[in-house]
């Protein structure tokens, strides 16, 4: 059985963090070459991938910014000449009350994990529509669906240690986006869905409250590596006929 995306090539944004790297190591494991990106140093994941016999390009760029975005996507495709898989991983963790929460750090979540995304989003689609082929994979959350982590309702205090109504915003945004793509690139051989954490074992997760882990059923946070098994599934040839799909990986948040 052959590498899953042999021959395909990826760019991913926030390539150096936990779900970013480790996506970036399983897409090069299934053959892939990558275009990396992120304002973090991404040099050791880099080096990973080569040493798998990939290639790969980084860039160093501000996803909120347009001119910087397509300036990514245009090194991706000078590299590799296509962009046949965007995975949106660059993103922001943001805890705390509505009552307190500050004007600039509601624009600063939205801007990076949803503006953000949009712009990645769109920048990529006139190459993907002339190839008529892609895959998106963004990345939302479980917290969409479930309203936050926290039980304010029995302690007001749980709230300070929980994603907090920016990050749920703008992940539910995302959703969003995923669903309105996913219908008008479906006839250009785009497919477009969406990974949906539940709390993950990375460095942004790791300031939430103690008490989140009495939320998972399967007792435990998730792993990065978990994540991208999702995302390399979405990334694959055998999800052609899925698109606008919101992929639940939460150990069990949804029916707790």
């Amino acid at each position: 059985m052959g590498m899953r995306l042999e021959g395909r090539t990826a760019l991913i944004t926030g390539a150096a963090g936990g779900i970013g790297s480790a996506t970036a190591l399983a897409y090069a494991r299934e053959g892939a070459d990558l275009c990396l990106s992120d304002y973090a140093d991404t040099g050791s994941i880099a080096a990973e991938v080569e040493k798998l016999g990939r290639r790969v390009v980084e860039v160093d760029a501000d996803v909120t910014d347009r001119d910087q975005v397509h300036a990514m996507v245009a090194t991706a495709l000078d590299a590799f000449g296509r962009i046949d898989i965007l995975a949106t991983i660059a993103g922001v963790q943001s805890l705390g009350g509505a009552e307190n929460l500050d004007e600039a750090e509601w624009d600063r979540v939205i801007d990076i994990n949803l503006k953000g995304t949009w712009l990645c989003c769109q920048a990529v689609i006139p190459a993907m529509r002339e190839q008529k082929y892609g895959r998106i994979i963004t990345i939302g959350s479980n917290v969409v669906a479930i309203g936050g982590n926290s039980r304010p309702w029995l302690d007001r205090d749980e709230q300070l240690g929980s994603a907090n109504v920016a990050y749920g915003s703008s992940k539910a945004g995302v959703h969003a986006i995923t669903l309105y793509l996913a219908k008008e690139l479906a006839a250009d051989g785009i497919t477009v869905n969406s990974v949906a954490p539940g709390p993950v074992a990375t460095a942004m997760v790791k300031k939430v409250r103690p008490g989140v882990l009495a939320s998972i059923p399967v007792g435990r946070l998730g792993k990065p590596e978990e994540i991208a098994d999702a995302a390399l599934y979405l990334a694959g040839e055998l999800t052609g006929y899925m698109t606008g799909g919101i992929l639940d990986i939460n150990g069990g948040r949804n029916i707790a």
